[in-house]
């Protein structure tokens, strides 16, 4: 090499890293840009980097899903298999191909494809879903809760997909043995299991007999759950049964609190069940229980504080369940420059049919523990169940009717009496 040619020579190499350099900032780029396309439009990933196996199995996954035109299964497999020679450690995509395999009619192809897919992950969301149809259909209901539990501990959201064919396990009764063995080792769907059994009335005595085999166990009912079932027994309007689990729910020191009115002396214990007190969201007053120990003398029981604003509505709710007869409503209150301009009273309701069947008044002002009472009665036609609420008369929330003062309710009762 002479020295007239060594200066090209090395701009030729310099020249060479540059569009090396180049080549490899625009292969970065293509890839990064496939990424971040792969989700929203994966065709397009795809074309900017043909390797890209999520945005490959997006589309595909895409055209099954897509109901306006029948995918082209051949050509779907053909993809699915070449991309598997690049990557055959994906479980994805053995489960991709199974599905394809599943709707080819090569069932026991398809079901090889979803077994490895889950030997490679054993969360495998898309194999898991159809080892668990296939677990049912075959009657092997123990691996299939298993299967349910595993797919449900990794993909908790994916419950509706599963809903509907609990049922039918839960009616066998090695099913149901699987089940009750998975929420008794406090398997994370325990509650979206009772959500979901209580929207028919099959479903709330299953989970009526899971409550009770519970109990028996070591992992008891949750409250949250027992209010779930009363609350579907109530709306299924069988009034008695859910007033019977109510009772049967009750601790032993919860029984004491018990009467017509469950908890008149309001003890800052909440249960969340629809016969105890329900606290409603108020932002015209503040609402507090408390007992004789945590506050001064003569300030037990709930307090209320109503902010000068407009007040709609009710503040506290429960459930009762009054047979026809006479009965007497009586309140021990206090109260502090109480203003009521649209009047605050407690009413009692027919559910089913609904309609008020008495309300009794509080009065303004300012007093220290005054007795008031009220008779009322049940008539003899059907009202199976009562909702007791404090409420105000206002039907719109005008700063003309501001409530103002202090409503302190040491005991509310409920006692019948001779007619």
């Amino acid at each position: 090499m002479t020295e007239q040619t060594m200066p090209l020579m090395q701009n030729l190499r310099r020249s060479g890293v540059l569009f090396v350099a180049s080549a490899l900032v625009l292969v970065a780029s293509s890839i990064g840009l496939s990424r971040f396309l792969e989700t929203e439009t994966p065709a397009v990933s795809l074309a900017l980097n043909p390797l890209n196996v999520d945005a490959l199995i997006g589309e595909i996954t895409g055209e099954l899903n897509d109901t306006s035109k029948a995918p082209d299964l051949k050509a779907l497999a053909t993809r699915t298999e070449g991309a598997l020679r690049f990557d055959v450690g994906d479980a994805r995509l053995y489960s991709l191909l199974g599905e394809i395999k599943y709707r080819q009619g090569e069932r026991d192809q398809a079901y090889e494809l979803f077994d490895r897919a889950r030997k490679l992950s054993k969360t495998e969301i898309h194999a898991l879903q159809r080892s668990i149809g296939r677990s049912v259909e075959t009657g092997d209901l123990s691996k299939a809760v298993g299967e349910i539990d595993i797919l449900l501990r990794r993909w908790p959201d994916r419950f509706s997909a599963i809903a509907d064919g609990l049922p039918l396990v839960l009616s066998n009764p090695g099913g149901y043995k699987a089940v009750l063995a998975a929420i008794t080792a406090e398997a994370p769907w325990r509650a979206s299991l009772f959500a979901s059994l209580v929207k028919t009335p099959q479903g709330l005595d299953t989970a009526n007999r899971l409550l009770l085999d519970l109990t028996a166990s070591g992992a008891p009912p949750e409250p949250r759950e027992l209010s779930t079932v009363i609350g579907g027994y109530i709306r299924q309007k069988q009034y008695e049964p859910a007033y019977r689990l109510f009772l049967f729910s009750l601790s032993e020191q919860e029984r004491k609190l018990g009467g017509y009115i469950f908890n008149g002396t309001f003890e800052p214990v909440f249960s969340g069940k629809p016969f105890d007190w329900q606290v409603r969201d108020q932002s015209g007053m503040d609402v507090t229980f408390a007992t004789s120990q945590d506050v001064v003398e003569g300030e037990e029981g709930v307090t209320i504080r109503f902010l000068n604003t407009p007040v709609k509505n009710s503040a506290l709710q429960q459930y009762i369940e009054l047979p026809p007869g006479s009965y007497k409503i009586s309140l021990i209150a206090s109260a502090r420059n109480l203003k009521l301009p649209k009047d605050l009273f407690w009413s009692i309701r027919c559910v089913d049919p609904a309609g008020e069947m008495t309300r009794f008044e509080i009065p303004e002002g300012t007093f220290n523990r005054q007795n008031l009472s009220q008779d009322f009665s049940i008539g003899p036609a059907a009202c199976p169940m009562q909702l007791l609420r404090l409420e105000t008369a206002a039907i719109a929330e005008s700063w003309r009717y501001r409530y103002v003062g202090t409503l302190i309710m040491h005991k509310l009762s409920i006692e019948r009496i001779s007619s």
